[in-house]
C-alpha cells in the first residue's frame, strides 16, 4: 500500500447520506486519495432514513475505474443505492477483483448486499442491516449482530449508528490509525 492509500467509494441515488459522507470524511481527514465512482456523472442523492438529503456529484464512472488503481473499496449502503449497484456489471466486477486481490472491502447497512450478488461471501462473517441478514446467510457467510465485523479483508457495519467503529475499523485497515 502506498503512503497516501487510495479508496474507491461506489454508489448511485439513494445511499444512506451518513454512511457514504461520514467515512469519506473521516478518510480525507486521515490522509487518503478517495474516488467516488457512480453510473453516470450526474449528482446522485443521498437519503437521510426517508427522506432527501444532499447531493455529491461523482469523481468517475464505476466502467472507468479498476481495483488495481485503488488500495480499498468502500460500499454505502441505503436501501436503493446497494440494490441499483448489483444490477450494475461494473460494479460486481469491481466487488470480486478488490475481494480476489485481497484488498479491504468496507460495506455498511444494506451495502453487503452488494457483496452477497458479486459472490463475495461465502464462507465469511458479516454483518448488515436486519433485512437483509437472510439474504447474506443464503449466499453463504455468517451473520452475526455486531457494530463492526473484520473477517480478513472484510470490514462490514449495520447501520450509522455503528459508524465510528466502521471508520475505525477501516482507518486500521489502511495504516491510518495508530494501534488503538
Amino acid at each position: 500500500m502506498s503512503d497516501t492509500p487510495k479508496v474507491l467509494i461506489i454508489a448511485t441515488n439513494g445511499f444512506e447520506q451518513a454512511e457514504l459522507f461520514d467515512p469519506r470524511q473521516a478518510l480525507l481527514d486521515a490522509g487518503a486519495d478517495v474516488t467516488l465512482a457512480s453510473i453516470g456523472f450526474e449528482p446522485i442523492q443521498g437519503m437521510q432514513h426517508q427522506e432527501k438529503g444532499d447531493t455529491i456529484k461523482p469523481d468517475a464512472l464505476l466502467t472507468d475505474v479498476d481495483a488495481n488503481d485503488y488500495d480499498a473499496l468502500l460500499i454505502p449502503g441505503g436501501v436503493a443505492n446497494p440494490d441499483r449497484l448489483r444490477m450494475e456489471p461494473a460494479a460486481i466486477r469491481l466487488v470480486r477483483d478488490f475481494m480476489s486481490a485481497g484488498k479491504p472491502v468496507a460495506a455498511i447497512c444494506h451495502g453487503p448486499w452488494l457483496l452477497a450478488e458479486a459472490d463475495a461471501i461465502d464462507g465469511r462473517t458479516v454483518t448488515s442491516w436486519p433485512s437483509i441478514r437472510a439474504d447474506l446467510s443464503h449466499a453463504g457467510a455468517t451473520v452475526i449482530d455486531r457494530e463492526v465485523v473484520v473477517d480478513d479483508n472484510l470490514i462490514t457495519s449495520r447501520k450509522p449508528d455503528d459508524i465510528p467503529a466502521f471508520n475505525t475499523a477501516l482507518l486500521e485497515k489502511l495504516g491510518l490509525l495508530e494501534d488503538a
